[in-house]
């Protein structure tokens, strides 16, 4: 079995009020503590980004899921590698909030002042998650 790591991004298709994206998180959190998937969600109100690492089969079929959800739209995987460790073992699936300290960092990765992942790289974006992940951590110690 090998250790596998997608990050995708995404448009919203329609507005997500914050309790049905509480709703995502909750069912999210449950399905990947039963599969062994981990990640990390990055979302403003017009477009997800999001890391998931797992087996091969499971973060597969969290992935088609994904693509199925009328929620999104014009769904892009940016990467899909094989790794050695998970970056983000600690998270059924980590929840980055919009603030200002996001939008700080994310303005080190993004070439405009706002966000969209469909202008970024594939390094960038898994930088971008990573340092936000490890803000997150340390938030959470």
């Amino acid at each position: 079995m090998h250790l596998t790591r997608i990050t995708y991004c995404s448009e919203i298709v329609d507005n997500i009020g914050s309790e049905e994206l509480s709703d995502i998180l909750d069912v999210s959190r449950r399905n990947n503590d039963k599969n062994a998937v981990t990640g990390v969600l990055l979302f403003n109100s017009d477009f997800f980004l999001q890391c998931l690492e797992g087996s091969r089969a499971a973060v597969n079929s969290v992935y088609c899921r994904i693509c199925c959800d009328k929620r999104h739209h014009n769904v892009q995987i940016m990467t899909y590698d094989e790794v050695s460790r998970r970056l983000f073992s600690g998270w059924g699936m980590a929840y980055l909030p919009w603030t200002e300290t996001t939008r700080k960092i994310i303005s080190q990765y993004s070439i405009g002042a706002e966000f969209n992942p469909y202008q970024m790289s594939a390094q960038s974006a898994m930088e971008l998650l990573n340092q936000l992940g490890q803000l997150l951590q340390k938030d959470q110690e």
